[in-house]
């Protein structure tokens, strides 16, 4: 305002807490899902929670989203997030007013997007901290690093603070100086939360919507002072709207993630073609081959070697484990363990140090223990499988009667024969040999040998026979 200084708010340390508020309102109709848009994953986690655990590891004290009544959105919202229902009005400030009664008039506020999944938490923090030092109003975050065509223009006055924000994406009307001005405004806002509600009452509509962005030529007409943040961080522009961007995000999310395993020592020989979701854990001087997947809460440990070809989900893996042209979910390995290729281990598989799964062999509820070797072509259902035994080609344990499922038990240092089955409840003593071919329905004592199978008939001349019959 002519002629009266600006108002400043007295500076706050940096480490203050600040409330966040998520515009996550609405299912997203260009995405064509039943799911709501900021519940479709980046890299295994709801981008919405992407944006949620940044503003959380940039000190938020608390976190509130904005949704719509029976959208979905709250059901898949993590623990200790709040939700305001924006029942009334269209546009971004009708959706930060749903908020007003749970965040108070007091305090600051940050209004976040929640489908720009990949604003970091160091730019979160960054903005906050001029918001403070500042002691202003209002803090907009800005950049000059892309085409701004389209995007709001930022438009300061003499002193360098923000006087308006010019939309673009019709530019009929624009004056030739603003079109020229490459800062643009990235949509996240740092509010003096009593000075956002009251210019926020005043926003007129325009064509039924009400913008946030409004607020601002209202808060410097109050002697209110607005100034920008402005980053060369790009990836925090980055919003979803359709599947395309949902891929775009995605694709950005998954280098991130690649190169911070890339610097704590992990080598991938093929990184365009690895996939590794959020959350997973790699250790040091391990190799993920090409083709490989990790996902959900897996912890693979140092001097490994995955892939290629290998998908792991939930699993935790030791030190030095291989796992050739594998698939597992749900398993335990422990250090030394060799699987592969084609080795598949089903939830409650647990191989203990130094075991080896080999090619074609599915691993069920089953513990095979230390140094033991199941190498071809098995199946292992709820078995325990004991130290140093070996499990020979084509053996099946059948656990499964129709109505309950047993378990089979293969002793210590037992050596079993191709095309064996063993029909559970069945034990296999330790240092038990099993014959090849046999089906063992009754346990097997220690240092015994198993064998169950008809005596072998020889027909001397059957050959001859049947030529003269074809004859």
């Amino acid at each position: 305002m002519p002629g009266r200084s600006p108002r400043r708010y007295p500076a706050r340390p940096m480490s203050e807490r600040f409330t966040v508020l998520v515009m996550a309102a609405g299912r997203g109709t260009r995405m064509r899902s039943s799911i709501p848009k900021v519940l479709h994953p980046i890299c295994g986690k709801p981008m919405v929670r992407w944006v949620i655990d940044a503003a959380r590891a940039a000190g938020a004290s608390e976190v509130l989203c904005v949704t719509r009544p029976g959208d979905g959105v709250a059901e898949g919202l993590p623990d200790g997030v709040s939700v305001a229902e924006q029942r009334a009005g269209e546009g971004t400030g009708a959706a930060v007013l749903a908020a007003r009664e749970a965040v108070g008039e007091a305090g600051s506020l940050l209004v976040l997007s929640g489908d720009h999944p990949l604003l970091s938490r160091e730019l979160i923090a960054g903005l906050m901290d001029t918001h403070r030092t500042q002691g202003v109003a209002a803090t907009i975050l800005t950049t000059e690093e892309l085409d701004p065509a389209g995007y709001g223009r930022v438009v300061r006055d003499a002193g360098g603070s923000v006087e308006r924000i010019v939309e673009t994406k019709h530019t009929e009307g624009v004056s030739d100086g603003v079109l020229s001005t490459r800062e643009i405004n990235l949509g996240t806002y740092a509010f003096e939360a009593g000075e956002l509600w009251a210019a926020l009452d005043d926003v007129e509509e325009e064509r039924g919507e009400r913008y946030l962005t409004g607020v601002f030529p209202l808060l410097r007409e109050r002697g209110d002072t607005v100034v920008a943040h402005s980053t060369r961080d790009v990836s925090s522009s980055v919003g979803v709207n359709d599947r395309v961007g949902l891929m775009d995000a995605d694709r950005l999310a998954q280098r991130q993630i690649i190169e911070h395993h890339a610097r704590a020592g992990v080598t991938f020989l093929a990184p365009d073609s690895v996939r590794v979701e959020v959350g997973v854990e790699i250790g040091e001087d391990t190799t993920i081959c090409p083709a490989t997947t990790l996902r959900g809460a897996t912890r693979v440990g140092p001097n490994c070697e995955i892939g290629p070809g290998t998908t792991i989900t939930d699993c935790t893996l030791g030190d030095g484990v291989t796992a050739l042209n594998s698939f597992m979910a749900g398993a335990v390995v422990d250090d030394g363990a060799s699987l592969g290729p084609f080795a598949y281990l089903r939830p409650g598989a647990h191989i203990c140090a130094g075991a080896k799964i080999g090619t074609f062999v599915e691993i069920k509820n089953s513990e095979v223990g230390a140094g033991a070797k199941v190498p071809h072509l098995s199946y292992i259902g709820d078995t325990d499988v004991g130290e140093g035994a070996n499990v020979a080609a084509g053996n099946i344990t059948a656990n499964y009667d129709g109505f309950a499922k047993h378990r089979t038990v293969i002793g210590k240092d037992a050596k079993t024969g191709v095309h064996a089955s063993y029909v559970a409840p069945v034990r296999v003593g330790e240092g038990a040999y099993i014959a090849a071919g046999s089906v063992i329905t009754e346990d097997v004592p220690d240092g015994a040998l198993g064998i169950s199978r008809p005596d072998q008939k020889n027909v001397e001349g059957y050959a001859e026979r049947i030529e003269k019959e074809r004859g």
